[in-house]
């Protein structure tokens, strides 16, 4: 018996465990592909697979409904996979380990994958069901939208009759969301040069940060680690010659980073003064973040005296340097919606590799020229450091429409059956209704979906509750007859 098995909607919760038995992370989407043909093919359902593994799903109307518009669901089947540090699991081979507190779903150690298996979930309970009406269903499925949205981007529509599409990738019930900020990933690399260094080397570890969603969460102004590892390197540099033997932080560059570890080689002379300036900078670090991220620490150990193959101190200072003057975080809020975020960047992962010190950043606007003029702040950095970037991933924004049948008749339905308007917002994270509305013309777009909190962190939940009534929701609205 599963760990979901008394859970309701049954269905909905069996199929939801059995995503999450398979290994899903980005990039690793051939197992959950395959599976969903399988699923398409046991039923006799029309389907398409294409090179990328994206999946599109067929089932027609039901009797009685052949006349009304098609509705188009669409989720994605990746995962941000992360793990705390010290748990044992591989999640390129593993399925997760899910458990039940309360009204929360949860995975022990890792990131749960609601985001956006719960999507995944909903689309086959619908094909599954003998009983529920509907019009025609076409279920789109994409690759990879965790890591710049190159499924979305790839995907041929022209097999799809319909151009109202339900979005089902958001995290918070009753909230409408019409239009979304575009994005890019931008990845930099500066060359440094290498050197044996004799002195004494530490293991620096920045962590205890709270952590989140890069756009939905971004305006929380949680901390980064590695933007804070970049300021105590800076601040070290600036008093003493350092080495740098290892550097790593974040584990995906829509994810707030919220653990960076160095490994560092100073003089035995520099001794007392490294451990001093780290002092001082944790110190105003935890006094700034004392409300936003009350855990951070800064937590150092000598790993003793030898000889290091490290980066040399010039080009150690240099990377400081950049690591500190990367601008990180909300850069402008919108003038037209009071509270959303107009333009932001993360500097998710950070990595030092033999070919240089290595950045993967995410950048996203609701103007297109800011996002760009972003972009081109980040080139200008990166070149005056001596480095190189490139963009890849690049997406547009979803404009809001104003005139629109299927956000009408949520609307109207969601009154009825709660006795309230829901919010309808426009959110700064990225969604794929912009990249997809290039591909199907006049497109009438919505997206919902449960509660969720924390995804792409290892303390993700999907509330059991806001599942089911969204579940609800869903059902009636495919349920319900036009004209």
């Amino acid at each position: 018996m599963g760990v979901l098995s008394n859970l309701e909607p049954k269905n909905v919760f069996r199929f939801f465990e059995e995503i999450c038995k398979i290994p899903h992370g980005s990039g690793n989407v051939g197992q959950i592909s395959d599976y969903l043909v399988a699923f398409a093919k046991e039923r006799g359902l029309d389907w398409r697979q294409d090179e990328l593994k994206n999946v599109i799903l067929f089932k027609e109307a039901t009797p009685g409904y052949e006349n009304q518009p098609t509705m188009i669901l669409q989720g994605h089947m990746d995962m941000v996979a992360v793990k705390k540090p010290d748990y044992e699991i591989d999640m390129t081979k593993e399925g997760l380990r899910l458990r039940v507190d309360g009204d929360l779903i949860s995975a022990e150690g890792t990131s749960l994958g609601g985001d956006d298996g719960i999507a995944v979930a909903y689309a086959l309970a619908l094909l599954d069901s003998e009983n529920i009406c509907h019009p025609r269903l076409e279920v789109v499925v994409t690759v990879d939208e965790e890591v710049g949205m190159d499924g979305a981007r790839g995907i041929d529509l022209s097999s799809l009759t319909g151009n109202r599409l339900l979005n089902l990738d958001s995290e918070e019930e009753g909230i409408f969301l019409t239009s979304c900020a575009g994005g890019a990933r931008v990845d930099a690399t500066l060359p440094v040069e290498w050197t044996e260094k004799e002195g004494i080397a530490y293991e620096v570890v920045l962590d205890g940060l709270t952590g989140g969603h890069s756009g939905s969460e971004i305006h929380k102004e949680r901390g980064n680690s590695n933007c804070l590892m970049g300021r105590i390197l800076y601040r070290l540099t600036e008093k003493m010659e350092v080495g740098i033997q290892a550097l790593n932080g974040g584990l995906a560059d829509n994810a707030i980073p919220r653990e960076t570890r160095a490994l560092l080689v100073v003089d035995g002379a520099n001794s007392a003064l490294f451990a001093d300036v780290l002092d001082t900078v944790s110190a105003k670090i935890a006094d700034e973040l004392v409300s936003r991220d009350p855990g951070v620490r800064v937590r150092i150990q000598s790993l003793g005296k030898g000889t290091f193959h490290c980066t040399a101190a010039r080009s150690s200072a240099r990377c400081a340097a950049y690591l500190f003057a990367l601008p990180n975080g909300v850069q402008a809020m919108s003038a037209d919606i009071p509270g959303l975020v107009e333009t932001s960047l993360n500097l998710g992962i950070l990595e030092l590799k033999e070919e240089g010190l290595i950045t993967h950043i995410s950048v996203r606007s609701s103007v297109e020229s800011a996002k760009f003029a972003l972009i081109g702040r980040l080139q200008a950095l990166a070149e005056l450091a001596g480095g190189s970037q490139s963009v890849r991933g690049d997406y547009p924004g979803w404009q809001y429409r104003v005139k629109s049948p299927l956000r009408d008749k949520m609307i109207s339905l969601y009154r009825r059956m709660y006795g309230c308007d829901p919010k309808v917002e426009a959110i700064h994270a990225g969604l794929e209704c912009g990249l997809l509305g290039s591909k199907i013309e006049d497109l009438d777009c919505v997206s919902i979906g449960p509660n969720m909190k924390d995804i792409h962190t290892t303390e993700e939940t999907l509330s059991i509750s806001s599942t089911a009534r969204v579940w609800e929701y869903l059902v009636r609205l495919l349920e319900e007859k036009e004209g």
